[in-house]
């Protein structure tokens, strides 16, 4: 009986161990699938940012408006903003627009007197320019300017 017992213990121990290393096994497997698929996944993500590659879009110029007051003053300006070199068609628009946002940005400051301009924010020309300059745009959307220079002169 004692050997019946004997076999039964051994027999209980040689379950348990297999069921541990299966355990382990499933374990260790998910771990190493779980790190891979992550892996995956970010370089994915890099290369698809590579895609959307961002370069300065500054050929605009600097421009110098006169403002509507009776003396007027002079606004000098850059704007500049992002845009996507890998998108041909929407950068060659942006070259052929380049005078028509040069004829945006006079057009707005020569409608503003110097009063008009002090009670304005920056941020608030940046949305109203922005709007102006996405009107005319077909291919694509500029999704923020930047203001390189900015100087009010009375």
């Amino acid at each position: 009986m004692r050997d019946r017992a004997k076999k039964k213990v051994k027999f209980i121990y040689k379950v348990l161990i297999i069921f541990i290393f299966t355990l382990i096994l499933i374990l260790v497997t998910g771990t190493i699938f779980g790190i891979l698929a992550q892996r995956a996944i970010v370089g994915f993500q890099e290369s698809e940012n590579l895609n959307e590659e961002r370069h300065t879009f500054s050929g605009i110029g600097q421009i110098r408006a006169s403002t509507a007051d009776y003396q007027p003053g002079m606004v000098i300006i850059l704007v500049s903003f992002y845009y996507n070199p890998n998108d041909i068609g929407f950068s060659e628009e942006l070259v052929h627009r380049i005078r028509d946002f040069r004829e945006i940005i006079s057009g707005y400051f020569s409608s503003l007197t110097l009063n008009d301009l002090s009670q304005l924010d920056e941020n608030n020309i940046k949305t109203e320019l922005l709007q102006r300059f996405n009107a005319i745009l077909r291919l694509g959307k500029i999704e923020a300017l930047f203001f390189n220079d900015y100087l009010i002169i009375s």
